[in-house]
């Protein structure tokens, strides 16, 4: 849309130039284009948890009556629980409006006009859409053939303007975890490390001990994937202890709801219901990968995520995605030209995984 001369002036040079992060079609628009109701559609698409949260934060949500008041800018309660939850001591977690919030914040409290972020690509593409915003400059490192992270390429491309590096672990949408080894090498840059472990419960490993030893590491975590609660935008950072008072200065005092800070509490209350979810995920995450393996014109790799990315040897990736959303299930394509010929699978329910291998096999002979 043009932007009329009078505004245009008004508005940051970093905006107008900003692609911005381009999220997938709602749901509602697909089921209205391909003549479904929604609940018929497949979700595969977007890194959610099948099963979705448990009946007890249903019902603590469903019973919370403190609408009108505030809720707590210090989370006391809710960071506690955390601390619990990961060992970290509460005043190094800050819990954000989804870990994009905290994403933001980083880059408000660090980044100077100029200064340089890291991204080894392809990854969850907010670290690239965001930092231009904050006046950084994006430096995309290629991974290598097979996904890995090139250390000595990240290392060569550090500079002294150089003030974050995002590594996902485990990455998205490649699904591949970075090594001890790796993260310790970037770490000794003097870079601020940021490690995004959103599906750390799917990988059950976690770079957090290296905080003993490092005080320029930051880990992100999110309860969007594992405990089912992506529409309520719930993540937290564990942080070097100086960094949190930093951060504490420029959060939004009530950024997080009172339903979002009572609902982290329930989850960490019903711990074992939802690591059970998660334990079905991992299981029929192998299934999945197995059944694709078997395709002639798929590639998967393997994954330690919620998800499976899959190169697509025959045919062409956009056409499998429209051949498969025709008939109700959802799967990740990408413009990216890195990713253009990629597809990322959700692993959702058994009999998700049946209704797509199902429609995998009827159009291999179609390729």
């Amino acid at each position: 849309m043009a932007i009329p001369k009078a505004l245009r002036r008004l508005i940051r040079n970093a905006v107008l130039d900003l692609d911005g992060y381009v999220p997938v079609e709602p749901v509602e628009a697909v089921a209205e284009r391909i003549g479904k109701p929604v609940d018929e559609i497949i979700r595969l698409h977007m890194n959610e948890n099948p099963y979705g949260t448990s009946m007890r934060v249903q019902e603590v949500l469903a019973s919370f009556d403190h609408y009108q008041e505030y809720p707590d800018a210090d989370q006391r309660v809710a960071r506690e629980r955390i601390a619990a939850y990961t060992g970290a001591p509460s005043q190094r977690i800050i819990i954000g409006n989804g870990s994009d919030e905290l994403i933001d914040l980083l880059l408000l409290a660090t980044i100077d006009p100029g200064d340089e972020v890291i991204v080894p690509t392809p990854t969850f593409g907010v670290y690239e859409s965001r930092t231009p915003l904050f006046g950084g400059v994006v430096r995309r490192v290629p991974r290598t053939a097979d996904f890995d992270l090139d250390v000595d390429a990240i290392t060569q491309a550090v500079t002294e303007r150089t003030k974050l590096i995002f590594v996902t672990a485990p990455n998205n949408p490649t699904g591949n975890m970075p090594t001890t080894q790796q993260i310790v090498r970037l770490l000794r840059t003097g870079a601020l490390i940021v490690a995004d472990e959103a599906y750390y419960e799917f990988s059950g490993k976690t770079f957090l001990p290296l905080a003993r030893e490092f005080d320029n590491l930051v880990i992100l975590r999110t309860f969007s994937k594992w405990a089912g609660l992506a529409g309520m935008r719930l993540g937290y950072a564990i942080l070097p202890d100086a960094l949190a008072a930093e951060l504490w200065k420029v959060k939004q005092p009530f950024n997080v709801s009172a339903a979002g800070l009572k609902a982290i509490e329930a989850v960490l209350d019903d711990i074992d219901y939802l690591q059970e979810t998660v334990n079905r995920i991992k299981i029929e995450r192998g299934r999945l990968y197995r059944g694709l393996r078997k395709l002639n014109f798929l590639q998967p790799y393997p994954s330690q995520g919620n998800f499976i990315l899959c190169r697509v040897t025959r045919g062409d990736a956009h056409d499998i995605h429209r051949r498969l959303e025709r008939r109700g299930i959802l799967v990740r394509k990408y413009s990216d030209p890195d990713l253009r010929n990629y597809l990322r699978i959700t692993v959702g329910r058994p009999e998700h995984t049946d209704a797509l291998m199902a429609a995998l096999r009827g159009m291999a002979g179609e390729i």
